[in-house]
């Protein structure tokens, strides 16, 4: 399968939908017991059927995920795969994230990242310093792209004024439960100023599939989708908008990947983000900081 792409006005393009590999591995540290072969294969699977867009991180097992997705990739052609590794907060001083990403790099087996990430927001180090790293990983070509992870519209802001390359990308909590981006306005800027909103966990790691509400259960009969399929899809049709999702078992690749190719009429997607219950203004997992109140956003087909 061919998996579409979203492409910036400044160049930069992603395919819209990446696995994510949080918690492969191990969670903050390596888990001895973990079935590793499983990992390997699910990243395999994932790449066997289109999917070149793989996201890791360095804290991710405590760098275990990065050497399997490394060995995962093993065979096949790394121009085609778009990769992407976060620095954590705990080494955002500048010559801490230099050599986070050198290491990940070795983890990972190859010369460079797509797409490197400041993992969150830190309140210990200079948010300046730490960008100018990223510049620096930049020139030295060791990432191709720059980004960052759950910051909220006021630190996109800030750490955009301190870069000289775009920040092209910012990966957060976003589904049809959690609505954060949507409430301060993070989800607004980035469509307004060319930059890539990165949702993780579109599907509350199964939460959202145990009770379907009769709104969704609506759209799944008008389009005969899965729940799961329809609330992916609702995500991707929005500018500026992809996914990211974890899975190592083939069926639910298999039909998270039946969300890709059709999408939803816009007053569908309206409607689910009008009428979807228990919404949630703040993320569960790692709130944002915001100002605005106010749900404001907008639909448009283009990418």
């Amino acid at each position: 399968m061919k998996i579409p792409t979203k492409k910036l006005k400044s160049g930069f393009e992603i395919p819209l939908y990446g696995l994510g590999t949080s918690r492969m591995g191990g969670h903050n540290e390596r888990d001895a017991n973990n079935d590793d072969a499983a990992d390997i294969a699910g990243i395999k699977a994932a790449l066997n059927a289109g999917v070149t867009h793989i996201d890791t991180a360095e804290v991710y097992a405590n760098g275990h995920s990065e050497i399997l997705v490394g060995k995962a990739m093993k065979g096949y052609d790394r121009s085609n795969i778009f990769l992407v590794s976060k620095v954590q907060a705990d080494n955002m001083a500048y010559e801490n994230i230099l050599n986070s990403c050198k290491k990940s790099l070795e983890r990972l087996q190859t010369d460079y990242l797509d797409l490197y990430l400041l993992h969150r927001f830190s309140e210990k180090h200079s948010l300046r310093d730490s960008i100018r790293a990223l510049d620096k990983l930049v020139d030295d070509g060791l990432t191709r792209n720059i980004g960052v992870c759950n910051f909220s519209k006021e630190q996109l802001i800030e750490a955009q004024s301190y870069t000289k390359n775009k920040i092209v990308y910012n990966q957060v909590h976003y589904n049809l439960e959690f609505r954060e981006p949507e409430v301060t306005g993070l989800l607004e800027y980035c469509q307004n100023n060319d930059i890539i909103l990165s949702a993780w966990s579109p599907l509350d790691k199964g939460n959202m599939l145990r009770n379907i509400p009769d709104v969704l259960q609506e759209m799944c009969n008008k389009y005969a989708k899965t729940p799961a399929q329809i609330a992916l899809n609702w995500l991707m049709v929005q500018p500026n908008v992809i996914i990211l999702s974890k899975t190592r078992q083939t069926d639910h690749l298999n039909e998270n990947l039946g969300a890709i190719g059709w999408q939803m009429d816009r007053e569908d997607v309206e409607k689910l983000r009008r009428e979807y219950p228990n919404q949630k203004n703040i993320s569960g997992a790692v709130p944002l900081v915001g100002n605005s109140t106010n749900i404001v956003c907008s639909f448009n087909t283009q990418n």
